[in-house]
Parts: structure tokens; C-alpha cells; sequence
């Protein structure tokens, strides 16, 4: 066993991620990854690349979502470099869009807080005229937004594949239907062993734990605390249209293929990730009354997902104290923080880095402070 040899339990976008980024780095990985059992966050994700919004009253979350996009036209470059995968991320900025002069007034006033926190995150609050003008497909009920230039999209679904096809460029191990039960620190040498429901182990000198939901049961094994719930997301696709959206918005987006995405509800519902009617008509209403040009699309597709959302929203990394080279990693901000994950969270969980400045906020422990209360809106 060599000190470089690291666990990633969990192959979604955050696990494949940190895999791919200490693979990078040097690392021998074994990425396990649960596949196609899994009530993967990934196959419901929205697709944005989002700053505007993440991190109000949390400055270090907003710091660490402003300057993770930083990363992504590296990360892009360079998937599509190694494996021939193109992940069309665009980043030229994104809406949000609001239906109420009160709504919009409490939104800049958040974006105006967070901006100051973060020592300068640009945005624009615009009246309904001014975004009329940068997208004139808005319905008559919008009443104005605003816009990040950080902001983006990108196709989540063939960016987990290009993370995967990476690894594998990058000589890692990828173990898929794997369910692990039970991880804990072996004595002599002091590895870490995960053992699957069925019976299998691996060992190594590290670990991380990015089960997204079985995170709450694995983190404690290993002295850490991960309090996540299932958050469902119900997500809409159009058939393919001419272009007419060109930066991605809050309620719609238009992908590189031509189909629009409309998304997304929120709703408590334990591990529920089917589709309900009531949800698929109120999502197709908003997007209507948002862009009217979408009362003739025809519908294709309709799915739900379950987001792995912690008491106040924001992601959660740590490394136990009492087990030395295990970590936690969990965020419903899977898409918008890859190459983070990928360049910073991967090379200082393999041993390559020290641990980012100010990454204490982001502990488990939080939670257990009675003196704060938590609301975990996104």
C-alpha cells in the first residue's frame, strides 16, 4: 500500500469529481460507485452554473461558489483534451427572472449582501425594460431579474461521463453496483476498509465519503457528521427548438442541443423520485408564462431526482479528526462546483495539498450548535 492510495466512495458528480482531481494529482484511485441503484442527484440536475444566490448569510460558502467557476473553462478543456468529450459548458453569464416588484427589490438586496461578503461578486438588478432588451422572448407577466456575468450552463449528464471516461484515462479503478454498508480503520497499518452489503472490501490509506444520502449513515463511522436529506427535483425537457434563449435562466434553459430544460420543484418527499402531475403542469406553466414561445413546444420528457440538501444548503468537507484521512464531501451544488472539486477538494484529500484556507466553516459540526438555526433554501 502506497501513502497515494485513496477510496472514493460515490461516483456521482461529486465523487467522480475529487476522484478525477487526485487522479490527477498522482493518486492511485478506486472510485466505488453504486450506478444505477443509485438516487443519483446527477441525473436530475439542472445544468447551471450558478453563483448568484449561493452562500447568503454564509460567506465562505459565497466565496468558494465565486471563485469554483473560476475553474470550469480548465476543467472543460481539459476533459475534452483527454477523453474527446465536450461537456458544452458555456459562460458568458445567467438570469434569473423574477414576476413581482417585491421579489426582485428582496433579490437584489441578497445579491447585494452577498457581493460585499465575497469583496465583489458582480450582478445586475434589471427593471422589466432592461431584460426585455437582453432577452426578448419574456412574457408579458415577467417583471424584471438579474444577471451574473460568472453564471453558465453546462450538460451535467456528459459531464459525469467524461469525469468517468477521465479516470479511466487517468488509470484509476471504477467499480461499479457497489453498495457500501460499512467503512472503519483497520489496526497495524492503519488503512481504511470499505465493505460493501455483499460482502467485498477495499483497503487504502485514505477514504472519502461522497455517498450523497449515505453519507448521514457512513460519516459517523468514521467521526464525522453529515446531517443530509433527500430534496426532490421534478425537471422538464422540450423538444428541439430554434434557438431563442441565449444565457441560462433560473426557470429555463436552453441546451446545446436545441431542447429546453424547465426545472425545477422543490419538495419534501423522502426518497420518492417519481413524477407527479401537479408538479409537470406547474412547471410547464411557469415556463410559459416566462417564455410564451413555449405554449407550442411539445413535451418529450419529464423526470425526478433526489438532491442530497443539508440542514442550511451548503456543502459540507472535513476531514475527521478522529480518523485521520477520511472525509466527508457533500453538496447539492454538484455541477457548479466540479472543477473545484476536482482542483482543490481532489489534491488535498489525496495528501497532495494542504487543506483550503477557511475550510473549518464548512465541518459538520455546525449543525450541532444550538445558538444557529438553518434554512436550507437554494
Amino acid at each position: 500500500m502506497q501513502q497515494s492510495e485513496i477510496i472514493i466512495v460515490g461516483g456521482g458528480l461529486v465523487g467522480a469529481a475529487i476522484a478525477y482531481g487526485a487522479a490527477s494529482a498522482g493518486a492511485c484511485v478506486t472510485l466505488l460507485d453504486q450506478g444505477d441503484i443509485a438516487h443519483r442527484a446527477s441525473r436530475g440536475n439542472f445544468g447551471l452554473v450558478w453563483v448568484q444566490s449561493k452562500g447568503d448569510g454564509f460567506p465562505a460558502y459565497a466565496r468558494w461558489s465565486r471563485d469554483a467557476v473560476a475553474h470550469w473553462p480548465r476543467l472543460a478543456k481539459d476533459l475534452l483534451d483527454l477523453t474527446g468529450v465536450n461537456v458544452a459548458l458555456e459562460n458568458a453569464g445567467g438570469f434569473w427572472i423574477g414576476f413581482g416588484e417585491a421579489e426582485i427589490e428582496a433579490r437584489g438586496a441578497m445579491l447585494a449582501n452577498i457581493s460585499k461578503a465575497t469583496g465583489g461578486t458582480p450582478y445586475e438588478v434589471l427593471d422589466r425594460r432592461e431584460l426585455k432588451a437582453r432577452l426578448p422572448a419574456i412574457g408579458p407577466k415577467v417583471a424584471g431579474g438579474t444577471f451574473c456575468l460568472l453564471d453558465g450552463q453546462v450538460n451535467p449528464l456528459m459531464t459525469l461521463h467524461a469525469l468517468h471516461a477521465g479516470l479511466k484515462k487517468r488509470g484509476a479503478r471504477i467499480v461499479s453496483s457497489v453498495d457500501i454498508a460499512t467503512v472503519s480503520r483497520r489496526g497495524g497499518n492503519g488503512e481504511f476498509e470499505a465493505s460493501s452489503k455483499d460482502g467485498r472490501t477495499w483497503r487504502a490509506a485514505r477514504i472519502v465519503l461522497a455517498a450523497g444520502l449515505s453519507n448521514r449513515e457512513l460519516a459517523p463511522q468514521v467521526g464525522l457528521h453529515a446531517p443530509v436529506s433527500p430534496s426532490r427535483g421534478q425537471v422538464l425537457i422540450t423538444e428541439r427548438l430554434k434557438p431563442f434563449l441565449p444565457f441560462p435562466t433560473n426557470k429555463a434553459r436552453q441546451t446545446h442541443e436545441g431542447t429546453v430544460q424547465l426545472g425545477s420543484s422543490t419538495e419534501d418527499v423522502g426518497l420518492d423520485d417519481s413524477t407527479t402531475v401537479s408538479a409537470i403542469e406547474t412547471l410547464a406553466r411557469r415556463g410559459i408564462a416566462t417564455f410564451p414561445i413555449l405554449s407550442n413546444a411539445r413535451l418529450v420528457r419529464a423526470w425526478g431526482a433526489l438532491r442530497v440538501m443539508t440542514p442550511d444548503g451548503s456543502p459540507i468537507y472535513q476531514e475527521s479528526s478522529s480518523h485521520p484521512g477520511a472525509f466527508v464531501a457533500t453538496s447539492h451544488s454538484g455541477v457548479s462546483l466540479a472543477a473545484a472539486h476536482a482542483y482543490v477538494l481532489g489534491p488535498w484529500m489525496a495528501g497532495f495539498a494542504e487543506e483550503p484556507e477557511g475550510f473549518a466553516e464548512f465541518a459538520g459540526e455546525r449543525y450541532l450548535d444550538p445558538s444557529r438555526s438553518f434554512s436550507n433554501a437554494h
